[in-house]
């Protein structure tokens, strides 16, 4: 194991996540639980038969039967990020698919991103749906994350896209959706304490309770019960994750939707949102200590995309821009409608986590064990 010399962490030796992350443990070799973990229960399913196409091409045919006689046959969220955007041209270009496309404006919509679901659109002639959130209830519920303390901001947008997804799914009777989340780049998850389940509605209802100050009418809430359960196995509705089933290399991915799409790269993963780009840049590395880049580092460097040093060397740097940050600060403040003094308030505010608030943690766990043993979902997520 190796030291840190910025933040005093140990780190691991052959990825980059380190003791920032408080359940982290190291093994005889200082290799950590992420790494044997991806060795473990990733690599095995995600890679396995070397059938992977050929399965792709029958759940593609499925949905296409499916489908058959409707305007869509299945539905995907745009974020303007590239896994979203790299997906939606395999749906319609490769797949031969119909899909509806949306997008859940929470209010944060970068200038970056508003131009890369753009031309996505444009060149596919496709129609973009898009729902646009209340904004002073999606304030407010923001607010009431900030003033409870806890890392996981971000839970106000994650939750209106994955309840708008499915509430459009039902809505126009479409059977699957195409999920971007895969293996290639996300194979490495993020430690729980910094950031928790985005659908856990005990957790939310206790924050909104105390720290809320509006009723939300509009606001698409939706339980993982829900989705997970009556939508899945009552409604029928199926996710697919497209890009675990083909090679998929995150810098090829850019530059191929940059050649042909004029698409343009962020700087960091999920950085499409103004918002999560302060709060993953600035705000979790700098109150908490969380940086996520360690995590997506870590995932390119497990699926060889990127080496150990070149991760390190891009760590030294922080993820915001120093020169920036203070008009950042200003504008969030000021959209939140907030002075910076109060903004600044909650930075420096005693640290809370989602153990001091209502959870369902355990019955998360417990679900995902059942899941495991009955071989519905085959990789075993890291619980902690």
């Amino acid at each position: 194991m190796k030291e840190n010399e910025k933040n005093c962490c140990v780190i691991c030796s052959n990825c980059v996540m380190d003791t920032s992350d408080p359940n982290i443990y190291f093994d005889a070799f200082d290799v950590c639980d992420h790494c044997r973990d991806f060795q473990t229960n990733v690599l095995p399913h995600w890679k396995s038969n070397g059938r992977e196409r050929d399965d792709l091409n029958h759940i593609i045919d499925k949905i296409k039967t499916t489908g058959n006689g409707k305007e869509f046959d299945c539905i995907l969220g745009i974020s303007g990020g590239v896994d979203s955007s790299y997906m939606l041209h395999l749906a319609v270009k490769e797949f031969g698919l119909r899909p509806l496309v949306f997008h859940v404006d929470g209010g944060w919509n970068s200038e970056l991103a508003v131009h890369n679901i753009n031309v996505m659109i444009d060149k596919l002639s496709l129609d973009l749906y898009t729902e646009v959130i209340n904004w002073e209830e999606m304030k407010d519920f923001q607010l009431a994350f900030f003033k409870s303390g806890v890392p996981h901001l971000d839970i106000p947008q994650d939750h209106a896209f994955i309840a708008t997804l499915y509430q459009f799914a039902e809505k126009h009777k479409i059977k699957y959706i195409l999920n971007g989340g895969n293996f290639s780049t996300e194979c490495v998850q993020y430690p729980m304490q910094w950031l928790y389940y985005g659908t856990d509605m005990v957790h939310i209802n206790d924050i909104r309770k105390k720290f809320g100050t509006i009723k939300m009418d509009t606001y698409p809430f939706s339980s993982v019960f829900r989705h997970k359960i009556f939508l899945k196995y009552i409604k029928g509705v199926t996710v697919i994750k497209p890009l675990n089933y083909i090679p998929y290399i995150k810098e090829d991915a850019i530059s191929f939707l940059e050649k042909e799409y004029s698409w343009k790269p962020y700087p960091q993963k999920h950085f499409e949102s103004r918002f999560t780009k302060f709060y993953e840049g600035y705000w979790l590395p700098e109150r908490f200590g969380f940086d996520t880049r360690k995590v997506q580092f870590s995932s390119l460097i497990l699926t060889g995309q990127m080496t150990r040093d070149e991760a390190l060397e891009q760590l030294k740097k922080p993820a915001y821009n120093p020169a920036t940050i203070e008009d950042e600060f200003n504008y969030i403040a000021t959209k939140l409608g907030i002075s910076s003094q109060e903004l600044r308030h909650y930075f420096n505010m005693q640290k809370k986590y989602y153990w001091d608030y209502k959870n369902q943690q355990n019955i998360f766990r417990i679900g995902a064990k059942v899941l495991n043993l009955l071989g519905i979902e085959k990789v075993k997520k890291r619980q902690k």
